[in-house]
């Protein structure tokens, strides 16, 4: 059996124009706003969206196609879906020459975040993941997860102090094995938000499973991002207003491998148990990449060790939704 994380969409996104259809999935297409096209997708195992405002509707969708060339192009290097992927090559041989530059930079912003982190942050969890995901695939599957004896043998096969990382190649031991499932839908954003604005888009919503704006929206006012209730489907729990910053959104909605919720995707490297304080972790930055990294690792941390890290992580703010509900918010 095999677990595909599907991520619960907990953000939503305010249209810049109410009333708005929705455009089908895969094509650009013009809305009611003639200055408006948005693109809905797939990328990378979630829900994509580009919503670009420009006075020439063909070159807005000349520029989103561009956009999306470059996005499926970075996906075939960081999907573990993929099988002809780069980071399914490297897992497979434990060494990848000549690496493409994005993924010597993803992996070496994936180690600077796990050591701002103390390790909560670590690409190489995916054997925890394998672990978890063989485990509950059984159908007389233990509902109290793995063996301990198992968890601290896969433990030992993660740390990604294990990994090397070079301009000319990458090598880890074997049996390591390394997930971008918490940092590449961010970097993904980043790299398509850097591309329309060498290209003077001034206004623009880029979610590529991540969002950030670009510019406020075209009446001035900032783009505004809902974060849901994670117990209550379409409640909103908070409004954050955006204008050229990133948001994200973690939590153990993303998948649940048993009926109880007990056991999700956000392994802690530490101990091999999954995450379980916070319903879900919001985080606004200046880049996606920076919010969707630390989205993750600070659902593993408490309040008091997210506030100590804020002001060396390019976190502007955190809006935390405990295991009882309650909402806190944490300010750089």
């Amino acid at each position: 059996m095999t677990h595909h994380l599907s991520r619960r969409r907990f953000i939503q996104i305010s249209a810049a124009v109410a009333g708005l259809s929705i455009a089908p999935l895969g094509t650009p297409r013009a809305k009611a706003d003639p200055g408006l096209v948005e693109w809905r997708g797939t990328l990378l195992g979630a829900v994509a969206t580009i919503k670009l405002h420009h006075p020439d509707r063909r070159e807005a969708e000349r520029l989103i196609a561009l956009s999306i060339t470059e996005a499926r192009r970075l996906e075939r290097l960081f999907s573990l879906y993929l099988t002809d992927s780069a980071l399914v090559a490297l897992n497979r041989a434990g060494v990848l020459l000549d690496p493409a530059p994005e993924l010597v930079d993803i992996l070496s912003l994936s180690q600077r975040y796990a050591e701002l982190t103390d390790g909560r942050f670590d690409p190489t969890v995916q054997p925890l993941w394998t672990l978890y995901a063989d485990h509950f695939s059984r159908p007389d599957a233990d509902p109290s997860g793995p063996p301990p004896t198992n968890v601290r043998e896969v433990l030992a096969r993660v740390g990604y102090g294990k990994l090397s990382i070079s301009r000319d190649r990458i090598v880890m031991p074997r049996g390591t094995t390394l997930t971008l499932n918490g940092i590449a839908q961010g970097y993904v954003t980043d790299k398509i938000v850097d591309l329309l604005r060498s290209q003077g888009v001034q206004q623009s919503l880029v979610d590529m499973g991540e969002a950030r704006a670009i510019g406020p929206r075209p009446d001035g006012q900032p783009w505004e991002i809902a974060i849901e209730d994670p117990e209550h489907t379409g409640r909103i729990a908070a409004m954050l207003p955006i204008v050229d910053r990133a948001v994200s959104t973690s939590g153990a909605y993303g998948l649940r491998f048993d009926p109880q919720g007990r056991f999700n995707h956000l392994f802690d490297p530490h101990s091999g148990g999954c995450a379980q304080r916070y319903r879900s972790v919001t985080t606004v930055a200046q880049n996606a990449t920076t919010a969707d990294a630390l989205s993750t690792a600070f659902s593993l941390m408490s309040p008091s060790e997210i506030h100590a890290v804020l002001p060396r992580s390019g976190i502007e703010r955190v809006h935390l939704i405990d295991a009882i509900g309650a909402a806190v918010d944490l300010v750089a």
